[in-house]
């Protein structure tokens, strides 16, 4: 069985950033990670391995404009 909780919204810069150190926080300290997604709190059990992907896209459009987005992809079975 597969669930996916997913949320997309625009927010600041600074939201960004506070959201990430959130997340590193939750990893840092080790246990159950709790993940804010939306207006829900999701519980994750990462191993103390985790697989970890980063990539970027620039694209160029006439009619849209440019765009660039950064994708960051963590995974683990979990313990």
């Amino acid at each position: 069985m597969s669930k996916k909780i997913l949320n997309e919204e625009k927010i600041s810069r600074e939201e960004v950033a506070d959201r990430l150190q959130a997340i590193a926080h939750e990893f840092r300290e080790g246990g159950d990670a709790n993940i804010d997604v939306g207006n829900k709190t999701v519980t994750l059990s990462p191993s103390s391995s985790v697989g970890y992907e980063i990539g970027t896209r620039e694209s160029s459009s006439v009619l849209r404009g440019s765009r660039e987005s950064v994708t960051i992809k963590l995974d683990w079975k979990p313990e």
